[in-house]
């Protein structure tokens, strides 16, 4: 007899969950469904692409930096879909937070994921260009 093996299917769910983690500050909730070999494009940085951070422990040490210096920083109104086959995903967020500064950024994007056996291989974060609000 033998067993047919299934590979683990990530849900639209589980992207949900993973963007109340980040509004939670929770880095090992958010990493639970990102491979050890994952790939996180940049909003923003020094090529067209923004920058590239590879590998599991690179992303999350970014993520935390985002939440270190942006201690407010949240993904609000975010929703979640996946493709029929399961090999990508989209969560669209409105993502808001206090800078250094004092000024505000407020602005909508998207999260664009590449999934390997039910694990994020690859998130590209797009967001609206738009100038800072000024501190009150």
């Amino acid at each position: 007899m033998s067993a047919t093996l299934t590979a683990a299917k990530l849900t639209a769910d589980d992207l949900k969950a993973t963007f109340d983690a980040f509004n939670r500050h929770d880095i090992d909730a958010v990493m639970a469904h990102f491979a050890d070999d994952c790939v996180f494009f940049t909003v923003a940085g020094d090529h067209e692409y923004g920058n590239r951070i590879e590998g599991k422990a690179a992303i999350a040490k970014a993520f935390t930096g985002v939440w270190t210096a942006m201690p407010d920083v949240q993904w609000a109104d975010h929703s979640h879909f996946m493709s029929e086959d399961g090999s990508r995903g989209v969560s669209q967020w409105t993502f808001g937070a206090t800078n250094p500064d004092g000024t505000r950024i407020e602005v909508q994007g998207v999260d664009l994921f590449r999934i390997r056996d039910g694990l994020i291989v690859e998130k590209q974060a797009v967001r609206k260009q738009r100038p800072a609000i000024p501190a009150k």
